[in-house]
């Protein structure tokens, strides 16, 4: 078991028993958890959990899928939940050009929203992307995004190090446990140690060895332990350092 390690990015909303996940992944040590918004509605439920559970943060966003339901109203939503202390970013928000849920314009409508959102509450940007790398990248240097945590990080080396070049957070989830994602874990391998974080995305992702099954922010110590792997690294080590990081990046409380 590993100590006072922080999920960066989970869905505790998506979870039948909230309460009791959050408990179980402290009795597994862990010290924070990020709960994700997706919408108006489960920022709102985020910043719910995070208000009646310990160690649970929240966030306000919109997922690139519902783009295009993200108008003034929505906006204005998620600029009142960002006075809230314990709404610690904004987002999830990005693009995602796998699924295509949101058209390409609404997607990039509704994150430069997001990115201002961003720049006027003075919390980090916390970005999904999916075959979409290029055009996220341009739209954050655009925005002039400087506080930005790449959600669930799907590139490569030379994604990694654009990302290092910026001071982005990028952060890994339990697809870096996959056999097959040796491109992933070498991107983990080549992420400065500063700008390294951990997740589950749970109930989404889980670790290889629980494949199957939902994932649970419990389960985060497995990421921990490939990154470690990837990088050479004992998991304390990285669980601490990753700890730190989510810290700094979201202005956690010590």
């Amino acid at each position: 078991m590993l100590e006072g390690l922080v999920d960066s990015h989970c869905h505790l909303f998506l979870m039948e028993e909230p309460d009791r996940t959050a408990a179980e992944a402290r009795e597994r040590g862990l010290g924070g958890m990020v709960c994700a918004g997706i919408d108006p509605g489960s920022s709102r439920r985020s910043r719910e959990l995070a208000d009646s559970l310990a160690g649970v943060f929240a966030t306000a966003g919109t997922h690139p899928h519902t783009a295009s339901s993200f108008d003034a109203a929505a906006g204005a939503a998620i600029e009142e939940l960002l006075d809230d202390p314990r709404v610690v970013a904004v987002g999830e928000t990005g693009l995602d050009h796998y699924r295509m849920s949101s058209p390409p314009d609404d997607q990039e409508r509704a994150f430069r929203a997001h990115c201002a959102l961003s720049r006027s509450s003075g919390k980090p940007l916390v970005v999904h992307t999916r075959d979409a790398w290029p055009d996220v990248l341009r739209i954050l240097a655009e925005e002039d995004a400087d506080r930005v945590v790449l959600h669930c990080f799907s590139g490569g080396e030379g994604e990694a190090g654009e990302a290092a070049a910026r001071g982005y957070f990028c952060s890994f989830a339990g697809n870096v446990t996959y056999p097959k994602n040796d491109g992933l874990r070498e991107a983990a391998r080549v992420v400065p140690a500063d700008l390294l974080l951990v997740e589950t995305d749970s109930p989404f992702l889980a670790p290889q060895a629980l494949r199957g099954r939902d994932n649970a922010p419990a389960n985060v110590g497995l990421v921990v332990e490939a990154v470690a792997a990837a990088r050479g690294e004992g998991p304390e080590e990285v669980g601490h350092r990753t700890a730190n990081n989510a810290g700094r990046a979201f202005s956690l409380p010590a």
